[in-house]
Formats: C-alpha cells, structure tokens, sequence
C-alpha cells in the first residue's frame, strides 16, 4: 500500500471515528470536572430517550442534506403531527390511526416543500424559511392556538415509557425505534439505487442529470422521506407530551442540522454519516443532561448549544478544503 492510500485511509478512520471520539471525550470531561455527580443508569436512559425526537428527524434532515438540500421547516413540521396526533386522538381514533395520520400529514408537508423547491428553482434554504413559519401557523391554525389535550393517550405513551425494573440496558421503544431507523437510513443510502441517486445529486447535481437521474424529482423524495421521518418524531413528541402542543419543538430544527454536521454530513451534499449523527445526538442530550445535573441556568445550555452549532460550521467549512470522501452509511 502506497502512502498516499495510507494516508487517505487514516483521514477517512479519523473522519468516521471523530463524532464518536469526541462523544467520548465529552464524557470523559465530565467524569473528570464533576466526580459528584456521576452518571447512572437512569442518567443513560433519559439521554437515549431524550435524543429520540432530535435523532430521528436528524435522520431525515441527514437526507435531505445528502441530496445538496436544507431543510429549516422540521421543527415546525413536528409541532403540526404532534397537534394531528391530539386532534385525532380527541376525535376518537385508535393510538395507532391517530399516529398514521399524523405521519401521513407530515409527509404531505415534506412532498409540499420539495415541490416548491423543484417548481420555483428557489434555494431550499429560503424555501424551507417560508415553510417554517407556514406549517408553524398550520400548526397553531389547527390547535386554535391552544394546547389539544385528548382524553386519551391511544396508548402512544408507551413508546416513551421506561420499566425501571427491566435490566440497565433496556431502553424506551422510542429510543429503540429512533435506532432501528438509524439502520435502516444506513442501509438505503448506501444499498438501494433511491439512496446512491439522492448521494450522486447532492454530490454534484449536473453530473446526475447527465447521467438521466431527474434532480428535482430525486430532492423531492427527500422531502417526502424527510416528512415521515419528522412526521414519526412528532410522534414520539406527543407521546412525551400527551397533549398537541402548537409551539413545541421551536428551535429543534438547528439541532438536526447541528447534529449532521458535526456527525460528518456536508452542507453541500453528497456527504453523511448516519452513525456520526446519531453520536452528534447523543452528544448534544448528553451535554443537556449533564447541565441539568449540575444545576447550570438555561441560558448556560442554550450558549453551549449556540457554539456547537458554531462549530458544527466551522467543521463543515474545514472539511470542503479537503477532497471529498464517499458518504459514509454506517
């Protein structure tokens, strides 16, 4: 082997290595800066379980990402299926219609904002600014402005629920779920012809169409996959809520994108790590979590958060003076 395939072989480890190396590191500080509060089992539990919502609408904004598209409208999205779960529920459907709907819906939303994008030629990034504050209206439009609280839970409730009597590493459905989806992300990127077209687009868009894929048609799958996935977090949203709440999840959207960008997805596409956003996740719930243990005000967590996005840039911005690498899957 040739030390220029060495060498590219390293800086590829260090690329798919670093969110979970620096996951680790995380912790470690905190192990060392606060030994009076260590981590427990219950500690582990609630990161996985608060991660869930983030990760997986992480994972549809880490396909969008892949496809050379932004999508700043997830936060609102999940408000909108978070109300439609309550709305159906109070209309009485069964916890499990009440969720379909709810997906379904933002899935529509997800094709509506894709069509947009591929209609007006308009950059994703200001389409997806006007959706925002669009389906955050939707969400308020359909709530009244007000919290919907059915009264019942459908049974919904239990994919948040953790049995503390079960062993430590049994984990809430949710969490579960939110990593059976990470897999399956994984594996449509890297295995099905949807998933290689949506990498090549983002990779670089005249290149595809040269090649016969439709751009407009493969970034509006991303959308619509975006929408269902966000349409499930809204889901499990609901669940933890227990009530359609129109304003919930403000801000949720720069900690998906923050997410797969530290991970080691590029804002210019054609690049993702599904297994480094779920560890830039963890890392986010983790540093939460541990704010809260310590005590530490809001506004502390909401600086820290600030700089990671920050840095999450900042990292983006490195890795495009470098020459690119295959989406990593896994």
């Amino acid at each position: 082997m040739t030390t220029h395939a060495m060498t590219a072989r390293l800086l590829a480890f260090a690329r798919a290595s670093g969110p979970l190396l620096g996951l680790g590191l995380v912790v470690l500080a905190f192990l060392i800066l606060a030994p009076d509060h260590p981590l427990t089992r219950a500690d582990l539990r609630n990161i996985t379980l608060q991660s869930s919502i983030t990760g997986i609408g992480a994972l549809g904004v880490a396909i969008v990402i892949v496809s050379g598209g932004i999508d700043l409208a997830v936060g609102s999205v999940v408000a909108v299926s978070c109300v439609v779960t309550a709305l159906a529920l109070k209309e009485g459907a069964p916890g499990p219609v009440a969720a379909l709907i709810a997906i379904a819906v933002a899935t529509l939303a997800g094709a509506y904002n894709g069509l947009l994008i591929a209609a007006l030629r308009l950059p994703a990034f200001i389409v997806t600014l006007g959706a925002m504050g669009f389906w955050r209206g939707v969400a308020k439009w359909a709530s009244g402005s007000t919290t919907v609280v059915p009264s019942t839970d459908g049974g919904l409730t239990a994919l948040v629920r953790i049995r503390h009597a079960d062993p430590w590493w049994h984990l809430a459905p949710a969490a579960i779920l939110w990593l059976a989806l990470a897999a399956l992300v994984a594996l449509i990127l890297a295995r099905t012809v949807p998933g290689r077209r949506l990498v090549a687009v983002g990779s670089n868009a005249e290149a595809a169409r040269r090649c016969a894929i439709s751009v407009p048609r493969t970034r509006t799958l991303a959308y619509i996959l975006c929408g269902t996935l966000v349409g499930i977090a809204g889901v499990v949203q609901f669940a933890r809520l227990t009530i359609g709440d129109p304003t919930v999840a403000s801000g949720e959207e720069l900690r998906m994108i923050a997410a797969v960008v530290i991970g080691g997805g590029s804002l210019r596409g054609g690049r993702v790590s599904i297994l480094g956003t779920v560890a830039g996740v963890l890392l986010m719930s983790f540093l939460t979590n541990r704010a809260d243990a310590l005590g530490w005000p809001n506004y502390v967590q909401e600086i820290i958060t600030g700089h990671i996005i920050i840095a999450a840039v900042l990292i983006d911005r490195l890795r495009a003076r470098r020459t690119p690498i295959e989406p990593d899957g896994a």
